[in-house]
């Protein structure tokens, strides 16, 4: 048990609406920060440490997902009332409420950064749904904590945006992923540099809810073991098993290791996951790799529009492309890697921590052959479909094909007289198309070979690969489309993605353009095209 407490909050506590039933078990069980003043400190001995958020002038509810307040037993209208627009955008504490922020470390662009922690983000505490699910809810740019290190812990309205229609739409895609609950304005400015360059501008300020069984990272066991701190690192250890991998607590001698195998399997089926749908992170430092292998911390992200897979849109990584389209696996399988150096610590066999990452190749490479033979139309997986493949996406490159268009399109291709101009859509350059036409109608020829050769129905065919192949994702100049107009007063596209990004596998009649390829105009554009790590 914790010797630390939480202190009470001035805000106030409101309790005339229906309530969620919280169990917060972190800061019940783990130690907690002796210093309960809200400064810029370093955090030793401690894996949470108490804070409130900071209030903010004029909170309004902007979007909000239903989904997400269903399986926390909310209604819709909870979420409007007054009480629960003050408790999402930090203004009040709900009874059962605890508010904190937790103390890891990372290692960023391949660097050991030492401490960061939860900078913009505090916890409401663990809410236990009528299910038995337990769900962690915590408020992006609600304020500044003990680990915000000069910065003010504010979010502004377009990365806010960005965060909760991202959380939704992967979801929707069936990529694990923390989740968001609420969307709300503050009524208040702050002040950032969009892209470090000297600029700094007001931009309306936001507050987002994310919600997750566990927002636990590989950090939080980086920084003990970089600080020596064994104790701790065994408490936070067995505290994660027993709450968030209860099905591996029975085996007190095998379990360390249990436990970092499934780390490594959970992490390399989100991996195909990504790459399946074309989804680029950006920041891929290990304070932002989740335990329970979610999606996690929406940043500079994007989706693959013309494939590159050196395509990053992350603009502090332009030079470097370390957290590239292409490289994500590797960076991932080098992110675990770093998992198990802290782990090693309190491992009986520190060598042991190999068969993880064996795992972690074998689930990869299992899941990216099933997955990416899906996408192609196949039964299932040959040897000789990786150069098929691989000839494919060098062609995609070079002649830049729009990457959801293609297998959207491929799919409706007569594998009897396959022809090229089913797939005319997914080029952006009529002069690339031409150039590279020959190239793949060959391609196109081997593809509808091999099809063939599995002997299935083409209606049959053309479900399994839209099943895996979506028709809509949260292209870079959708959400700054909706985030423009949000900043002029007017959510209505925000809601209008959400609601067509519920379904990403079925055609929407009058959604068209929801489906669009990137426009020129959007190729360069600030927030369309690459992004920085304050976006």
């Amino acid at each position: 048990m914790s010797q630390h407490s939480v202190p009470k909050s001035d805000f106030p506590l409101l309790a005339t609406i229906p309530m969620l039933h919280f169990d917060n078990r972190l800061v019940r069980e783990l130690p907690g920060d002796d210093d309960t003043r809200n400064h810029s400190r370093q955090v030793y001995g401690a894996l949470w440490s108490p804070v409130m958020p900071t209030p903010v002038a004029a909170p309004r509810l902007l979007a909000h997902s239903r989904e997400m307040a269903q399986q926390l037993g909310l209604a819709e209208h909870d979420l409007a009332s007054p009480q629960w627009v003050e408790a999402l955008a930090g203004n009040a504490l709900l009874p059962g409420m605890t508010a904190y922020a937790t103390c890891y470390g990372g290692h960023q662009f391949g660097n050991w950064a030492r401490q960061l922690g939860d900078g913009r983000a505090i916890f409401l505490g663990e809410t236990v749904n009528s299910a038995g699910q337990r769900f962690e809810l915590q408020l992006k740019g609600a304020g500044a904590t003990p680990y915000s290190r000069r910065a003010d812990g504010r979010a502004v309205l377009r990365s806010s945006v960005r965060e909760f229609l991202c959380s939704e739409a992967m979801h929707h895609l069936g990529v694990p992923t923390t989740r968001a609950l609420a969307l709300v304005t503050t009524g208040e400015a702050v002040v950032r540099d969009m892209f470090y360059d000297g600029n700094p501008v007001k931009e309306p300020g936001a507050v987002v809810c994310r919600v997750a069984p566990s927002f636990i990272r590989f950090g939080h066991f980086e920084l003990p073991a970089s600080r020596g701190d064994e104790a701790l690192l065994r408490q936070l250890v067995d505290f994660t098993i027993a709450r968030d991998f209860p099905e591996l607590a029975a085996e007190p001698a095998e379990r360390l290791l249990r436990w970092f195998v499934e780390i490594c399997e959970r992490t390399a089926r989100l991996m195909v996951q990504w790459m399946r749908v074309g989804f680029v992170h950006g920041v891929m430092n290990t304070d932002n790799m989740s335990i329970l292998g979610l999606t996690i911390d929406y940043g500079p992200y994007g989706w693959v529009d013309d494939f590159d897979p050196a395509w990053t849109p992350n603009t502090t990584d332009a030079a470097g492309r370390r957290y590239c389209f292409g490289r994500q696996p590797e960076i991932a399988r080098w992110n675990l890697e770093r998992l198990a150096d802290a782990l090693a610590v309190i491992a009986p066999e520190p060598s042991a921590m190999a068969l993880g990452l064996e795992r972690y190749d074998e689930i990869y490479a299992e899941g990216f052959q099933r997955s990416f033979a899906a996408k192609f139309g196949f039964t299932a997986w040959r040897e000789e479909d990786a150069e098929l493949i691989e000839d494919v996406f060098s062609l995609m490159h070079r002649a830049e094909v729009d990457m959801t268009w293609f297998f959207r399109s491929l799919a409706l291709v007569d594998v009897e007289t396959p022809a090229l101009g089913r797939l005319h859509d997914a080029f952006y350059r009529a002069e690339l198309l031409t150039a590279h036409a020959r190239e793949f109608s060959a391609w196109l020829a081997r593809w509808a070979s091999r099809v063939r050769s599995d002997d299935e129905h083409a209606e049959t065919r053309m479900a399994r690969m839209n099943a895996v192949n979506p028709r809509y994702v949260l292209r870079n100049y959708l959400a700054q489309q909706a985030i423009d107009r949000a900043e002029q007063g007017d959510p209505g596209m925000i809601h209008d993605l959400l609601d067509v990004l519920r379904n990403p596998y079925t055609e929407q009649a009058g959604r068209e353009a929801f489906a669009a390829r990137r426009p020129e105009w959007a190729r360069h554009k600030a927030g369309c095209s690459m992004l920085s790590c304050s976006s």
